[in-house]
């Protein structure tokens, strides 16, 4: 059972794209993709400072349009048919729509660019971050950031929690970390997957009424609360949530555990969820698909599970 998972923003690094322009067609369609959100993804994927593309507007598109290319690429000739599920990351749950058939390549891309420019202007509002907390008891952890008004906002697994929430409370929580953690500041510009973002889930709800659910035709999973979803619209109304909700990726690890997985592949830009896979799914191998150099190892993965 291969499961093919799809990045969240902070995976993108500057220049990502340029080894992927020597596949026929990518930069034809990559640019096509820039046209429909409105920015130049092309020199944002090769180009562009780690500053520019650290934006949260330029950022969100970015990923998905490459996790959309990506995908397009491990899945031609047939391979399709060979994948059993699908889940995505925060914004990469976006991908996982497009790549489910619940979304077109059109509404996800008009989605995430819509999301991105959402969440910036709402992180604009006060000045808030994230922090990765590495170590802690969730337990105890949960109960220091009540006291500190801090939230939980990805539950990564493998004992990584990030948190956001504002400046002055995520200085004081690296100052005093609970007992054998490490708190790691985020280069993040804001307090995603918390309140602060609720501007952004009320104008995504007006936007999602605009797009076109479909019933999903591979299985997909949702942050949400890492179960399966079957419902195109129910997941688009996920994804509306998802952005001032915590992202619940230890839960997604776990449901593709109690399924069956025997693979993970992980779309461009890739590392971070086969990362959190090494520890989550102990023993399950798994590829991270970083340039077209990657995508022998990913096909030889599907070829040995069918």
């Amino acid at each position: 059972m291969i499961v093919v998972v799809c990045p969240g923003q902070g995976s993108q690094t500057p220049g990502f794209l340029t080894p992927w322009l020597s596949l026929p067609g990518f930069e034809a369609d990559l640019e096509a993709m820039s046209a429909a959100v409105g920015l130049d993804l092309l020199e944002h994927g090769t180009t562009s400072s780690a500053d520019v593309i650290r934006d949260t507007a330029v950022a969100q598109p970015l990923i998905v349009a490459a996790g959309l290319l990506t995908l397009k690429a491990l899945l031609a000739d047939g391979r399709r048919d060979r994948i059993s599920g699908i889940a995505g990351h925060s914004v990469g749950e976006i991908t996982a729509a497009a790549g489910a058939g619940i979304l077109s390549s059109t509404d996800a891309l008009r989605f995430v660019r819509e999301r991105g420019l959402a969440m910036a202007s709402a992180a604009a509002l006060e000045p808030t971050g994230m922090s990765a907390v590495i170590g802690a008891n969730e337990e105890e952890l949960l109960a220091l950031l009540a006291t500190l008004d801090l939230e939980p906002a990805n539950f990564n697994g493998g004992g990584q929690i990030v948190v956001a929430g504002a400046l002055p409370a995520l200085a004081t929580l690296s100052e005093a970390p609970p007992a054998r953690a490490r708190v790691i500041p985020l280069q993040v510009a804001g307090a995603f997957h918390t309140r602060y973002m609720g501007p952004a889930r009320n104008h995504l709800a007006d936007v999602a009424q605009t797009v076109s659910a479909n019933a999903p035709t591979i299985p997909v999973w949702s942050n949400n609360d890492g179960d399966r979803v079957t419902d195109g619209a129910r997941f688009v109304e996920l994804l509306v949530g998802q952005v001032s909700s915590p992202v619940r990726w230890d839960r997604c690890m776990e449901s593709f555990a109690a399924a069956g997985v025997t693979g993970i592949i992980e779309l461009a830009p890739a590392g971070a969820l086969t990362g959190l896979a090494k520890r989550g799914l102990k023993g399950v191998p798994s590829v991270a698909i970083k340039t077209p150099d990657d995508l022998p190892a990913a096909f030889d993965l599907i070829d040995q599970q069918s």
